[in-house]
């Protein structure tokens, strides 16, 4: 969500201070035009001033006698051309000059400066000037008229170069741009604490909300911090989580009080049926029957009662050598499956990681014991162990008849079993008790087809398995249970 917000506001931002800057910038170029402006205009009528009261014939006749007035402005305006290198004259009316600086400098035929000249012999000052830009290599032209008598006897023109105007704009457009950089980065920073301020419970109520998904029911949010409307969701969530944690603590508790209570009615009714079955024939089938489902009924209470158990109590994780534990698990069950006819063989090199090793070698036993008990005689079952990166695993393959890709969905829930498998002796809880177990730690337990004709199949947990025919009862050999526990300490 941070990385969708954060760009939001930082281009709402840029925009707003794109908003405030280009019109600052252009009033910044308009600004230093004015100023020359005015300057030249101011410069325009001085010497307007001057050439107000110069007595000459036009058309460049020499004056009788000379005339100081019109020496005086010529050194005028040389002096302002020398000084500035702007070009200045006074036009006649009939375009010839009276001064000019340089002299070789004439009214053109077309262009700004005789389109100023002509606005100036209708006695009005030249408009301003199109603003420049400091891209445009552009000059500024201002003219002013000269009234003697009440009428126009000849026009001052100014011709500037616009370098300098153009770099003070340059530099002023610059200082706005640092001040937009700075503003920039100052509203990024704040943008971020902004966004980690309000995303902050968000993040927290989701690492929350995972912990509680995985198991951790007594994770909850604090609500210290951020916003008022999330401090409010992380009020409700905490009694949400409270009131579902009391939900299944009840349902925990009823299962497990429930299988202890039944199970002295149950020893009692077995005993009165083992009573019975003294005074009745030797093997009436009748009273084998009931004896078969006393103890199936026995046996599904008590694994109702590890299940609740398993699912109440908190991992006691340790650094464990997993290789060795499984090792120690596959000797245990090496004679069951010598008495069954099937090889149990074991891969088992050293390698630790953090488990509870009860609980691990509990879901071991259940594992290996399906395995073993649905693997035909004269197959075999292999338990490897291997590191992979921040997990080990632990893959049990056999060679049994398998699961279709729909049982394989299936496969771990409560009391669920094959309806191929109905009458193998068992209580569809075994790999529930497993995943408990197994989830408390931070592990988990995972179901694919085994194919053991299939090259290249080495019983990693990376191998997928191959499904293309899974579909097909017929087509599925074996089942592989991989086992997943955690390499890296549990968070503190």
């Amino acid at each position: 969500m941070g990385t969708r917000l954060l760009p939001l506001l930082i281009v709402l931002m840029a925009a707003v201070l794109l908003a405030l800057g280009v019109p600052l910038a252009v009033s910044v170029a308009a600004a230093q035009q004015q100023r020359v402006v005015v300057d030249r205009i101011d410069d325009t009528a001085f010497f307007a001033a001057l050439a107000q009261f110069v007595t000459d014939t036009p058309g460049g006749a020499p004056p009788s006698p000379p005339n100081e007035r019109l020496e005086t402005l010529s050194r005028e305006l040389d002096s302002f051309h020398k000084v500035y290198g702007i070009r200045v004259g006074v036009f006649y009316r009939n375009r010839t000059p009276m001064a000019n600086a340089p002299v070789d400098w004439l009214l053109p035929q077309t262009g700004d400066v005789r389109a100023a000249f002509d606005e100036a012999l209708l006695s009005r000052r030249s408009d301003d000037p199109e603003q420049v830009w400091p891209w445009q290599r552009r000059r500024l032209v201002v003219a002013s008229p000269v009234i003697r008598d009440g009428d126009v006897v000849a026009v001052v023109v100014t011709d500037s170069p616009t370098d300098q105007m153009r770099s003070k704009t340059l530099y002023g457009w610059l200082v706005i741009g640092a001040g937009e950089i700075a503003a920039m980065l100052l509203a990024v920073g704040a943008a971020l604490r902004l966004t980690g301020w309000v995303l902050r419970p968000v993040r927290i109520l989701d690492a929350t909300t995972h912990d509680i998904a995985t198991g951790r029911l007594k994770s909850r949010v604090a609500v210290a911090s951020g916003p008022p409307e999330l401090r409010r969701l992380a009020r409700s969530f905490n009694e949400m989580a409270d009131n579902v944690e009391d939900v299944l603590e009840q349902q925990r508790a009823f299962v497990a009080d429930a299988s202890h209570q039944l199970r002295n009615p149950l020893s009692a009714l077995l005993l009165r049926i083992e009573l019975l079955a003294l005074e009745l024939p030797e093997g009436n089938e009748e009273i084998a029957s009931v004896r078969a489902e006393g103890r199936r009924l026995a046996q599904v209470l008590d694994d109702l009662l590890d299940l609740a158990l398993a699912e109440h109590s908190a991992a006691d994780l340790q650094l464990t050598d997993i290789g060795a534990l499984t090792a120690e698990r596959v000797a245990a069950w090496s004679p069951t499956a010598e008495a069954k006819g099937v090889r149990l063989a074991g891969d088992c090199p050293a390698t630790t990681a953090w488990a509870d090793p009860v609980a691990l070698s509990s879901a071991l036993d259940a594992v290996i014991d399906n395995a073993v008990k649905f693997t035909p005689e004269g197959k075999s079952v292999e338990v490897r162990v291997a590191s992979n990166g921040d997990t080990s695993t632990i893959v049990v393959a056999d060679q049994g008849p398998g699961l279709t890709d729909e049982e394989l969905s299936r496969i771990g829930d409560r009391f669920w079993r094959s309806g191929r498998h109905q009458n193998v002796k068992g209580s569809g809880l075994g790999l529930s008790i497993s995943r408990a177990l197994l989830a408390a730690g931070d592990g988990r337990i995972a179901y694919d087809h085994h194919l053991p004709g299939k090259p290249g199949d080495s019983g990693n947990s990376g191998d997928s398995g191959d499904s293309g025919d899974s579909g097909d009862c017929g087509g599925a050999r074996g089942l592989k249970v991989t086992v997943t526990v955690p390499r890296s300490g549990p968070a503190t």
